[in-house]
């Protein structure tokens, strides 16, 4: 069992910046791939941002503006969101999956954008 824990969410006006944390209690450094999730309310479940072992791929609406990273040392996932707007408003979700189709979620960090 893995536990991934999210900090970093908040409340930030539009144009600002968050940097979203999600500390693993197992080595990442054999993951497979490591991404960010966000849910808003009444919507489904949607990739932002995923990083495999070649590929890191990104949602359009975030393009250019969110970077996912990681650094193994300290197990830890990094999403650094710049130039939010009101519609990235949502609970953000990390996620990392290992070999065998083991999948790991964290608990989930609120971010709120006022315009």
């Amino acid at each position: 069992q893995v536990q991934l824990v999210e900090s970093g969410g908040g409340l930030v006006q539009a144009g600002g910046s968050l940097r979203l944390s999600c500390a693993a209690s197992r080595s990442i450094f054999g993951a497979n791939s490591i991404g960010w999730y966000r849910q808003a309310s009444g919507k489904q479940r949607e990739l932002v941002a995923r990083s495999g072992v070649v590929l890191t791929n990104y949602a359009d609406s975030v393009k250019g503006r969110f970077t996912i990273s990681r650094d193994n040392a300290k197990n830890t996932v990094y999403l650094q969101m710049n130039s939010l707007k009101p519609e990235d408003t949502a609970v953000y979700y990390c996620s990392v999956s290992y070999s065998g189709g083991l999948v790991y979620w964290g608990q989930g960090t609120q971010v709120t954008v006022s315009s």
